[in-house]
């Protein structure tokens, strides 16, 4: 079988697939196996659900931490790996990265199902997040390894359609096969260790000569965050991904404690919502990825998408209803494929140096996971304050708007 030529057909089906299973063993716990999982081992009726909202949120923080430190390392490792050395078909520098961190999250899902008790479900969960660090750093440094500008933003796209495709592909699977918590998880397992696999395998990773691997060693470490566009680029990526996770993370626990549905009546509306979602974020995704490489501004469509999520959350506030949740779930899908798509382009424009593109973009995809893993634990302790679910959505409004307006500080180098 012909190499993958970078930016061609193959190249980005296998890109896709291989962010497509990611976001599905992230998304997918956290919308709907860990809130079933804990609920079930925290609550015990009456104002006990709280507990298990504010549980799950924390375990899902300490592995967005966890995922903060181990992506930028990961990707930094990558950057000097010289892959000359590697046995089996590891060479180049992403390769060993992005299979390591693609069979640490298919082990520690299998451990997240099977722990029986909060804290052995945090430990496990640390283990996927790590993994996912590990693994989305490997992967996104290919971006800026192998594709000219003028390819970025189709890349990009693809990143962003595939989160929300991913989460809807997890949360259907699992619903509408009537999967228990442990079968998910093993589910999500199996997928993401074939199809990272055969992703990592074959996308190409050229061996770079040690020479130019040494390229940079011995620079300033935190020179790049000493590049001003570059951290309010990053700053705003965070924020906006933490309004955008207050909006959606909570999904489930909404359905069931803010509109009173059942159990299953509120996993099967969280399908919908899911799907609602999902066609408008890969809508808007597409369209953001052809405007962002056709036309530029990638800046301004950034900051405008940010700005367009904030409104779902004024709809869930100002009408707390099922269908209001669904129109909310519209605009935030807008919102979140364009930013996701455009947000990334902008990023690989502002990367400072080209030695450092692994580790960089592994602290851009950080960025966005993090946000995403914050948000839960902002809700949770929104929820505990007011008892309810208005202050969730409210502080989604507010931190979209904040972070489309620091990421207008930083500059479009396609303007200059």
């Amino acid at each position: 079988m012909s190499a993958a030529v970078p930016g061609g057909r193959r190249w980005m089906t296998l890109f896709t697939l291989a962010w497509l299973v990611i976001w599905m063993v992230q998304l997918t716990p956290l919308q709907l196996l860990l809130p079933l999982q804990l609920d079930d081992q925290v609550s015990d009726g009456g104002d006990e659900w709280i507990r298990g909202v504010v549980v799950s949120g924390l375990i899902l923080g300490i592995g967005g931490l966890a995922g903060v430190v181990a992506g930028p390392l990961a990707g930094a490792a990558s950057d000097r790996t010289d892959g000359a050395r590697m046995p089996y078909g590891l060479g180049g520098r992403r390769r060993i990265w992005a299979v390591g961190g693609t069979w640490l999250i298919a082990v520690s899902l299998i451990l997240t199902g099977l722990a029986h008790r909060p804290w052995l479900v945090g430990v496990a969960w640390v283990g996927v997040c790590i993994g996912i660090g590990i693994a989305s750093a490997a992967f996104a440094a290919l971006i800026a390894d192998q594709l000219p500008p003028d390819k970025r933003g189709g890349a990009s796209a693809a990143i962003g359609s595939s989160q929300a495709l991913g989460v809807v592909l997890g949360i259907g699977a699992v619903v509408l096969l009537g999967l228990d918590v442990l079968p998910g998880y093993l589910l999500l397992a199996v997928l993401m260790a074939g199809v990272g696999t055969w992703a990592a395998f074959g996308l190409p990773d050229p061996v770079v000569p040690r020479a130019q691997l040494a390229v940079g060693v011995h620079r300033d470490r935190w020179a790049s965050f000493r590049d001003r566009d570059f951290v309010w680029m990053l700053t705003g990526r965070l924020v906006t991904n933490v309004g955008n996770a207050l909006g959606t993370s909570l999904f489930l626990f909404f359905l069931m404690y803010g509109l009173g549905q059942r159990e299953s009546d509120a996993e099967d509306n969280l399908l919908v919502l899911v799907v609602v979602y999902t066609v408008f974020v890969v809508g808007a995704s597409i369209v953001s990825g052809l405007v962002a490489d056709r036309r530029g501004h990638r800046r301004a469509l950034t900051v405008a998408a940010a700005l367009v999520q904030s409104v779902a959350g004024i709809v869930v506030v100002a009408s707390p209803t099922f269908t209001a949740t669904m129109v909310a779930a519209a605009i935030m899908g807008v919102g979140y494929g364009a930013f996701s798509t455009a947000g990334l382009a902008f990023a690989t424009d502002l990367l400072p140096y080209a030695q450092d593109h692994g580790r960089d973009l592994g602290i851009v995809n950080v960025a966005a996971a993090l946000g995403q893993l914050l948000g839960p634990v902002l809700g949770a302790g929104l929820v505990a304050l007011v008892g309810g679910f208005w202050l969730v959505f409210a502080g989604a409004c507010v931190l979209s708007i904040l972070g489309g307006l620091i990421t207008l500080r930083a500059r479009d180098p396609n303007l200059v």
